[in-house]
């Protein structure tokens, strides 16, 4: 019976049917500013803020989001034999699922590699996109990702790179030769070594074949495991080379047809991410993979592979960020309290002041990066560089900031916030997956140590990205100047490694936002993250800054 005792209001209305892109005003400006740089338009594919905006507006349409709901609710399910006991090793998904990896694949989510503006044009729409749903970004990432491996086998190269940036999505473990499109995955961490891959002990033993091993042990984890393709490290014995590990190429249905041999022991019970399958998987003797690369290079190899996923993982924590922060903004322009909206009232203006600022300077780093993926892939050596150096420097803290700051932003809403039909204790859910994918805070500061003890050329490349800013925030330049004291002296600097690396992920993105952003922006950015006048927490901004401005951007309108 329905009840007549009161009329419900001051309830904000659901955020959806909206255009994430459109309605993002630091994501169109990041968009013109360095999609101008570009340049690069077909026929085939309209401008970056026409292609960005049709996906935006599904991304925020209300039927996509409950896509991402129920992709949730129903998680994958391992089916490890069919009705007549035989070995099978499939898992079944949700349909909504597949149709959150249709639309993302025929967004050209997996197709960064085929234009010049291609790795910024992916970026700008895995960020766009996340934010409906983020556990089926893995899928996407990795098949991303395998494109720049497998260069290291033209011939493989030739044969699986076309059905990678396909974007057509064919779902079904099948011959990948009668598939419009396929999906890659990786197996790299093992039981006993997790980030040290050299400690695996997976075996690759050479058969009569040519190129051609068969695979001994386990992957302690493995996700996607219903993709068509995985690369692999083993340690290979037997071949032409001098052994050791070494990269390979997994199909899950050979050439004839057959199924290889993939065991999927199990699927991982995971804080969250639930959408997307994570398991361990075996090998028996009779799995057969392809070498990728030589002998014993298999970590030089595959390290372009988990440079372009680090680069994902900091945008899919940006992309986290902003659909939290759009939510905490929109709950706070609707919701009234003690006479007015939450969004005029002081504490909760520097709140969400405070939130707009760190997801901002992490879409405007990811950004970047992108950019300078393409300059790279053009050849630009400073680029490079500058990749090796930033792209661990980001991963490591914008992913570190991805956990407090959904967190936060949930408490915006209040008790209906930790209520599971907000969707944010979703976004919680996922929020540490980044910092731990792809190796977690510790291994990005040593591998940032690491580049610089062997290559004093990406401090240079670093040097010139921060100090093309120079001189526009006094702030900035101060910060710079302790930076480069610190770097002096790098004798005994694995304990301080972390600090070192947060300060240098600070200074990148405060210089973004002093050459891009507008000057409420980077002036709040620089006072707080760079000027030491901050709190611990979040909603201590120093007095003095524009901060209606900083919120009223970052809440989600047509402008």
């Amino acid at each position: 019976m329905p009840s007549s005792t009161h009329t419900v209001t001051n309830q904000p209305p659901p955020l959806a049917d909206y255009d994430v892109y459109a309605t993002d005003a630091a994501l169109t400006e990041a968009v013109a500013a360095f999609g101008a740089r570009r340049g690069d338009t077909s026929p085939a594919d309209p401008e970056p803020a026409a292609a960005l905006s049709a996906l935006g507006r599904d991304a925020g349409s209300a039927e996509v989001r409950e896509w991402g709901v129920r992709a949730n609710e129903y998680p994958p399910v391992l089916r490890t034999h069919d009705r007549y006991g035989n070995r099978i090793d499939e898992v079944d998904f949700h349909p909504d699922w597949h149709r959150l990896l249709d639309r993302a694949v025929a967004g050209g989510l997996t197709d960064a590699w085929s234009r010049p503006d291609g790795q910024f044009r992916r970026t700008a729409g895995f960020y766009v996109w996340t934010q409906a749903e983020a556990g089926h970004g893995c899928p996407l990432s990795m098949t991303h990702a395998a494109v720049p491996a497998l260069r290291a086998e033209p011939e493989l190269a030739a044969t699986w790179v076309p059905r990678l940036t396909s974007r057509v999505y064919e779902p079904g473990l099948r011959e990948a030769g009668t598939k419009a499109g396929a999906l890659a995955g990786m197996g790299m961490t093992e039981k006993q070594g997790g980030s040290d891959v050299r400690a695996n002990t997976t075996r690759a033993v050479a058969t009569a074949e040519p190129g051609v091993y068969a695979l001994t042990g386990h992957k302690w984890f493995c996700s996607a495991p219903m993709s068509d393709v995985f690369l692999v490290l083993a340690q290979a014995e037997g071949g032409d080379g001098p052994g050791g590990l070494t990269c390979f190429l997994l199909p899950r249905v050979l050439p004839d047809g057959g199924r290889n041999t993939f065991r999927v022991q199990r699927l991982k019970e995971k804080l969250g991410n639930r959408s997307n399958a994570s398991s361990e998987v075996e090998f028996d003797g009779t799995t057969l993979a392809w070498r990728v690369g030589e002998e014993g290079r298999g970590v030089r190899t595959i390290i372009e592979m988990v440079a372009a996923t680090r680069l994902d993982c900091v945008t899919g924590s940006a992309a986290l960020m902003r659909q939290a922060v759009a939510q905490a903004t929109h709950h706070a322009a609707y919701r009234s309290a003690f006479g007015g909206p939450l969004l005029d009232k002081p504490l909760m203006r520097n709140v969400l002041a405070d939130l707009a600022l760190e997801s901002e300077a992490a879409m405007w780093l990811a950004l970047r990066l992108a950019s300078a993926a393409d300059a790279a892939e053009s050849g630009d050596e400073g680029a490079a560089q500058l990749l090796r150096l930033a792209v661990p420097a980001a991963k490591y803290w914008v992913t570190k900031r991805c956990t407090p700051v959904t967190a936060e932003a949930l408490e915006c809403l209040g008790g209906n916030g930790y209520v599971e039909e907000s969707g944010m204790p979703r976004l919680l859910r996922e929020s540490p997956l980044n910092s731990i994918w792809e190796g977690s805070g510790n291994v990005q500061a040593l591998d940032v140590l690491r580049a610089l003890g062997r290559s004093p050329q990406v401090l240079d490349a670093f040097l010139t990205e921060v100090g093309s800013a120079r001189g526009a925030d006094h702030r900035l330049d101060a910060a710079l100047k302790e930076l480069l004291t610190e770097l002096a002296d790098l004798a005994g600097a694995e304990a301080g490694a972390r600090r070192l690396v947060e300060r240098m992920a600070l200074l990148l993105q405060g210089s973004l936002l002093v050459r891009y952003a507008p000057p409420e922006v980077a002036d709040a950015f620089c006072a707080s993250r760079l000027g030491g006048e901050r709190g611990h927490a979040f909603g201590t901004l120093p007095t003095g800054l524009d901060l209606a401005a900083v919120a009223e951007r970052a809440r989600p309108v047509a402008r």
